[in-house]
């Protein structure tokens, strides 16, 4: 069964308390999303596995550690997830990026595909799927079933606000996904934005609304 960590952090609770403000700025807004998915990540990283190479320092040779085989690869979900996706390379540079493309049909609420690229060796990497809002849950259903059709098995993912509509769609969906929230919200609302929530997360990224 996936695990739920829902994170209590006062650092990530005060950050998207000034995210949900509709008074903060583009940039800080931004800046914020990077900053949270970073903190998201560490907890997200805690159990990679590692092994153990030799090294010398300055004063002998000793045992130190390091990530075990191909290491990770994030995947954002476009557009909203690419700010999540320069948090988490803030703190592990080395790691790839895919990245996949959906967007809401506003009818239906169900997510169309319009983009999938990823590194040749994925299917050998933890991968990371950022989105900033698990709302409905079918991106990332969408976005998860896509990688499993590809191969890909060692797959987390990892929202700033979640509803619990879409958590419920996603452990339900693949229950072998571990998923990493900054703050579970109340509810959905009648057009599927979460509540409170903090609006629409790319238009917000961006600036575009």
């Amino acid at each position: 069964m996936s695990k739920v960590i829902i994170m209590n952090h006062p650092l990530i609770q005060h950050k998207i308390g000034i995210m949900r403000r509709k008074t903060t700025s583009t940039k800080e807004f931004r800046d914020l999303v990077s900053e949270v998915a970073m903190l998201i990540c560490y907890e997200a990283t805690r159990e990679l596995p590692l092994a153990e190479v030799e090294i010398e320092t300055p004063l002998v040779k000793t045992i130190a550690h390091e990530i075990e085989g191909k290491k990770l690869c994030i995947v954002p979900i476009l557009r909203a997830g690419l700010h999540m996706a320069d948090g988490i390379l803030n703190l592990i540079p080395n790691a790839k990026v895919g990245h996949i493309g959906l967007y809401r049909d506003e009818k239906t609420l169900e997510p169309v595909e319009y983009f999938c690229k990823l590194p040749a060796d994925a299917d050998e990497r933890e991968i990371f799927v950022v989105d900033p809002m698990l709302a409905t849950g079918g991106s990332a259903d969408a976005a998860i079933a896509l990688l499993k059709k590809r191969g890909i098995t060692k797959i987390h993912f990892l929202c700033l606000i979640a509803a619990p509509e879409g958590v419920k769609r996603l452990t339900s969906a693949h229950p072998d996904v571990d998923v990493y929230i900054g703050a579970l919200d109340e509810r959905l609302n009648e057009s599927g934005y979460i509540l409170p929530g903090l609006g629409d997360a790319g238009d917000r990224i961006y600036g575009t609304k």
